[in-house]
């Protein structure tokens, strides 16, 4: 209910104005949509198969950028339920198992809420429910279902070939989640013990794959890594701080993965979290903490193992004593992430603790419309940058890092010198006109330059120019 709530109101932060952006450019050209954030002729990783889809809806329906995604939202969350329920079924066929796998995901983590796309607690679904990463890990809990299914039954050759183009899919929709369910696809074949025939499949399947990977017409996917060199790794750092406040509740299902694997030692789910483990390991030795990003390869095997644990075989006192330690731990989970509500009751009418940990989100930009029109050149910086591609402008520095934009460096230089407090006005001019400038947004430093006209002034201070 919450999350479905959190649809309608689509709270923003974070991302959000990134994906408005590439809907945007979609929208407006469909076959050649160019940089999503500065006016270059760049490709970008974000205009995936998902997004290229939500972008013909948006040109032929002529929806408005913000509804298609309240919609890709809805799908997304549907897509995950779903994929959830299917890939639970594989596992047990226990009738509460799907529903206990569900509050798990979403409730065992930590006691500190931890908000980044691609990881599925509660507080931060609630701002990503938008994002591509929702969509893809639904996505890859119905791949991981066929995948397990086409293994028991010994499936054609035409099922393979469908799974190796669902993978390529989910990789070119959200690199990181496809991370995550190539290291579970992986897992699942090493523990079926499949006849010898399944192998040839499993190389098509592979080779389909890659060549739908290579042939994506809107970025080279296979070039992605070198292109962002070590640019991931300093935003990546924080996945691993505080582990403990914000993965611990994971903790008991780290122990029922033990159980598992002392009755099999070919576990789908230990055999999950342990290259889970090896990655994300991995990214910590090197110093590639990007491949944190991997971690809901740890996360939700232990979750999974929990919720299974409960209504498993065995003894009776068993299953009770697991679902004691669940019930503990979702309450616990829970709490934590109270502040979710935020997103869809007024922040007055929460409880003190729960106020506490709601983030609020950021404020639109829907006031400089009226004047900003699509494809205007926007001098701006920070989180205001972040936003205005999402209304149809371009920014002169992107909002986000951008790999495949080949002067990002000067861009951003530029628009560290136009704002600078002593910078003289021939150089801000010098600036506007290089990168065509028409509109400047800051929150108020610029009122005494003659060379920018105040236009309208919006929430938090923010003044719109409109350069002379």
């Amino acid at each position: 209910m919450l999350l479905g709530l959190a649809v309608v109101r689509l709270p923003w932060a974070g991302d959000l104005g990134m994906h408005a952006a590439t809907l945007q450019r979609l929208r407006h050209s469909l076959l050649d949509p160019g940089n999503p954030l500065v006016d270059a002729d760049t490709p970008s990783p974000y205009y995936s198969p998902w997004m290229v889809l939500l972008g013909g809806l948006a040109r032929v329906t002529g929806l408005e950028v913000f509804t298609v995604l309240r919609l890709a939202a809805a799908a997304g969350l549907v897509l995950l339920v779903t994929g959830v329920w299917r890939y639970v079924r594989t596992l047990s066929g226990h009738p509460a198992a799907p529903a206990l796998a569900l509050l798990s995901l979403l409730l065992l983590w930590g006691t500190t809420p931890f908000l980044w796309s691609g990881f599925l607690g509660l507080h931060s679904l609630a701002l990503t429910v938008a994002y591509p990463s929702t969509f893809t890990l639904g996505l890859a809990f119905h791949f991981w279902a066929s995948l397990t299914g086409a293994l028991r039954a010994a499936a054609g050759w035409g099922v393979w070939t469908g799974l190796g183009v669902l993978w390529a899919v989910i990789l070119l929709c959200h690199q990181f989640s496809g991370v995550v369910a190539t290291a579970s696809a992986v897992a699942t074949v090493v523990a079926v013990r499949a006849a010898r025939a399944v192998w040839p499949r499993t190389a098509v399947a592979l080779a389909v794959g890659a060549v739908v990977l290579w042939v994506w017409p809107y970025y080279d996917f296979f070039a992605l890594s070198g292109a962002a060199g070590d640019a991931l790794e300093p935003v990546h750092r924080r996945l691993y701080d505080q582990v403990a406040a914000r993965y611990g509740l994971v903790l008991p299902g780290v122990a029922a993965l033990v159980a598992r694997w002392l009755r099999d030692r070919r576990d789908p789910l230990v055999a999950f979290f342990l290259l889970g483990v090896a990655i994300v390991g991995a990214g910590w030795v090197s110093g590639h903490y990007s491949w944190g990003r991997a971690l809901p390869a740890v996360v939700v095997p232990a979750q999974l193992a929990l919720a299974l644990a409960v209504v498993g075989a065995g003894r009776r006192w068993v299953r009770a004593g697991w679902a004691v330690v669940l019930g503990g731990a979702l309450l616990a989970g829970g709490w934590a992430q109270s502040g979710a509500l935020g997103y869809v009751v007024p922040r007055d009418a929460l409880p003190g603790v729960a106020a506490d940990r709601y983030r609020a989100p950021w404020t639109g930009l829907h006031w400089i419309t009226p004047w900003v029109r699509y494809g205007d050149v926007v001098m701006a910086r920070g989180r205001t940058a972040r936003q205005i591609p999402a209304y149809g402008g371009y920014t002169v520095a992107p909002g986000y890092p951008d790999f495949f934009l080949p002067d990002e460096e000067r861009r951003v230089a530029a628009t560290e010198v136009y704002f600078g407090a002593r910078t003289p006005e021939a150089v801000r001019r010098g600036v506007e006109r290089e990168y065509g400038v028409r509109w400047v947004v800051d929150g108020g430093g610029l009122v005494g330059d003659p060379g920018l006209r105040v236009v309208a002034r919006g929430p938090e201070g923010r003044v719109l120019y409109a350069v002379r």
